[in-house]
């Protein structure tokens, strides 16, 4: 059985972002259950799905003013390295590398789609941007500056520490 299968806690009200999400649990769970025989190829397929959809929302972000070196970009390259990785040790006989990746990811990507794709969600939907075609419908509501850190309050360049209510007065 998967360790992640698509629920409704996953969808982000982005159809496009949503589709793409819910094939690469489809392709997790396929790397999951995989023979060992048909492991490679199902991690294959993960790979090249995983590097497209990367691709993919770090073009909307770029698109749309995110900065092409904030931090949601930089965790898709180091998923990508790290999974390139596995298939090499995989590809040289450690095929329990790429079992064990499987079930890190799993455990890895609610969080992802849960925070920093959610973010982008609901940036992309806040400026009316067609996924599709790459029109923004509300040009005026894009942000004048670049979106440096993950594009949430808590982790921008001049975000401040909270600081409990009893310490502030």
């Amino acid at each position: 059985m998967p360790s992640l299968e698509w629920s409704d806690a996953l969808a982000l009200e982005l159809p496009a972002m949503d589709d793409t999400h819910r094939e690469f649990v489809e392709l997790l769970a396929q790397v999951e259950t995989a023979a060992d025989a048909a492991l490679l190829d199902h991690w294959r397929v993960l790979l090249d799905h995983t590097g497209e959809h990367f691709a993919r929302e770090d073009r909307w972000m770029q698109d749309t003013r995110f900065s092409s070196t904030n931090c949601h970009s930089v965790q898709h390259k180091v998923v990508l390295q790290v999974m390139r990785e596995g298939l090499a040790a995989a590809e040289a006989g450690k095929q329990e590398t790429l079992r064990h990746m499987a079930r890190e990811l799993a455990l890895w990507f609610p969080q992802h789609a849960q925070t920093m794709d959610a973010a982008l969600a609901l940036h992309l939907r806040g400026i009316g941007y067609d996924p599709a075609t790459g029109v923004v419908s509300m040009p005026e509501a894009l942000p004048r500056e670049i979106i440096h850190g993950c594009g949430g309050a808590s982790c921008s360049d001049d975000a401040q520490p909270a600081v409990p209510a009893a310490q502030a007065a």
